[in-house]
């Protein structure tokens, strides 16, 4: 959509052979409904997301509110993340734009930009963009050797199904009895609850510690009686609710180190979204993220003009790196400091609201747009001077790097 409104022919080569509604929950914030909005995808989405004014954060075995706050300081609005990739699906077509189903990449080349497919067909391009996930098989051709994920030290089961047998529970009903949004933090351990539809739909994540190796395939079904073990000393409550769950999935959360660039040698094939800035869940952020790193790749690329994409793409990458990092860096705050409230309280120490709030709201009024506007002269010229020298700056020195 990005690449769209700023005058670019678009073509998408997607690996599945059809989309399904899969996943649980996903959050976009204001930052990315402000970009959405431009491309003629706001009110829809605002439609499809959980309308409850306020989450509570609670603790995890009493239940007891800790702390309140508006959800929109949260993820913004929270939908099923399958409606959510309809709607934006649905907004591609009809804007024309091509999506080649079944495609599944086996390599890229690089000077003159291109990728082949499995079934051997080569496809060539202005510029490729690598949304390809944390799996990213572009993201090894940027870096120039393998960089597998790693784990973060945790997984989390995650569950989504019909709200209606919960209601005839008197201890877990309130949950669905209206759209809301709870979170019970505990010792290296929370649940996230969603629930939309005025209670049609409930959603769980319940995150845990984790110290199993990444497998080839990280999420896979889930061990209630694991899950059961959990939550044994959980607010009876939504206990209820976990505990009349029939399946849920396990999966690992795996992370990325940051890397020097997201772009290639020959400045003409680059990474956007998790294949170079994936985040936490508890960042809330991935989704908008990525959105923000879409508008303004496509106004570096408008800016740069025709035949100039290494200054665009260089210009990109420094144009986001640092917000993005502060972001991924916000999620993994809010993880650390759920998962050591009650450890405190347990020490003697005294626990305030502020000490358990998600600390979103400063990423909100951020244009991305305009910041791209903004910075371009000075950051164009910078890049020009190092493509004339040949001499790339890197994104971040290696002491600067903070793992998860």
């Amino acid at each position: 959509m990005a690449m769209h409104y700023q005058g670019f022919e678009v073509e998408i080569f997607e690996k599945v052979h059809e989309f399904l509604r899969l996943g649980d929950s996903l959050g976009l914030g204001e930052n990315a409904l402000r970009l959405l909005k431009r491309w003629g995808l706001h009110d829809k989405l605002i439609a499809l997301g959980n309308k409850s004014e306020f989450m509570q954060i609670r603790h995890w075995k009493t239940g007891q509110i800790m702390a309140q706050q508006p959800a929109m300081d949260m993820a913004g609005y929270i939908g099923h993340r399958g409606d959510y990739h309809r709607a934006f699906l649905d907004r591609v077509e009809e804007l024309g734009v091509k999506i080649h189903m079944g495609c599944t990449v086996v390599s890229y080349g690089e000077n003159e930009p291109s990728l082949t497919l499995a079934n051997g067909e080569v496809h060539k391009a202005d510029v490729i963009i690598a949304a390809d996930g944390i799996k990213s098989l572009a993201r090894e051709l940027v870096l120039g050797f393998e960089d597998k994920p790693k784990s973060s030290g945790y997984a989390c089961y995650r569950a989504y199904f019909k709200g209606a047998h919960l209601k005839e529970d008197p201890l877990c009903r309130e949950f669905v009895d209206k759209e809301c949004i709870n979170i019970w933090i505990g010792p290296d351990v929370h649940l996230v609850q969603n629930t939309l539809r005025d209670g049609e739909e409930f959603n769980w994540i319940l995150t845990h510690k984790d110290t199993e190796d990444i497998t080839e395939s990280w999420f896979q079904p889930g061990n209630m009686d694991d899950v059961r073990e959990t939550i044994r000393d959980l607010d009876p409550r939504i206990a209820a609710a976990v505990r009349k769950t029939e399946e849920c999935l396990d999966w690992k959360i795996c992370y990325r180190d940051p890397i020097p660039s997201w772009v290639s040698k020959s400045h003409k094939i680059v990474l956007l979204g998790d294949s170079c800035h994936p985040h936490l869940p508890t960042s809330a952020q991935g989704a908008s993220q990525a959105t923000e790193s879409a508008a303004v790749l496509a106004l570096c690329l408008k800016f740069a003009g025709e035949g100039n994409v290494p200054l665009a793409t260089r210009v990109y990458e420094k144009l986001r790196f640092d917000r993005v990092r502060k972001c991924q860096r916000n999620g993994e705050d809010v993880r650390d400091r759920w998962h050591g409230a009650l450890k405190k309280l347990h020490a003697g120490d005294t626990i305030n609201p502020e000490d358990v709030m998600m600390r979103n709201r400063w990423l909100y009024p951020f244009d991305a747009e305009a910041d791209a506007i903004q910075r371009w002269k000075e950051t164009a010229a910078l890049v020009e001077e190092e493509l004339e020298k040949g001499q790339i700056t890197p994104l971040f020195t290696v002491s600067s790097a903070i793992a998860v």
